[in-house]
């Protein structure tokens, strides 16, 4: 009854080639439902160019996979960030809280959702960190590096 966390590596594409890559995924990913991909479809049909790359950056996320995912409760291993990163986290229940640690085990921010759902909060300093997550269910966690001037920073 142990809970998964384990860091991964990915590559969040944007633009034309987040497009390609999306289009590559539909073809040959027969698990994406068809819902999953709605919404690349109806980037397709934006008409100003900002506008539908914002689109497709946001339809990207979505399909990224998790940089840590588990139930319960787990403390990470310690991970490096070397520009602001988004820190999205997703908890399928009633109880989440994510506390961001720094190197020296105090808490830099104190995060949480209750009911479930979706919430973001930007690291802006580089430097390494860990969380602490207390959940009663299953969570997502990405790690997503921003560029400087990302709309997402908040």
């Amino acid at each position: 009854m142990g809970a998964c966390c384990r860091p991964m590596r990915r590559v969040i594409c944007t633009g034309m080639r987040g497009a390609a890559v999306l289009t590559v995924l539909a073809v040959e990913t027969p698990a994406l439902a068809h819902n999953e991909l709605d919404g690349v479809r109806a980037c397709l049909l934006r008409t100003e160019s900002a506008d539908r790359l914002a689109c497709f950056d946001r339809e990207v996320r979505k399909l990224a996979k998790p940089t840590f995912e588990g139930r319960l409760n787990v403390v990470t291993e310690p991970f490096v960030i070397e520009k602001p990163t988004l820190l999205r986290f997703q908890s399928d229940g009633v109880i989440f809280v994510l506390y961001l640690k720094n190197g020296n085990d105090e808490v830099i921010q104190n995060l949480h959702i209750g009911g479930g759902g979706e919430g973001t909060y930007l690291i802006a300093k580089p430097g390494t960190y860990f969380l602490q997550i207390n959940g009663s269910d299953h969570w997502r966690i990405w790690l997503e590096p921003q560029n400087v001037s990302s709309p997402l920073q908040n």
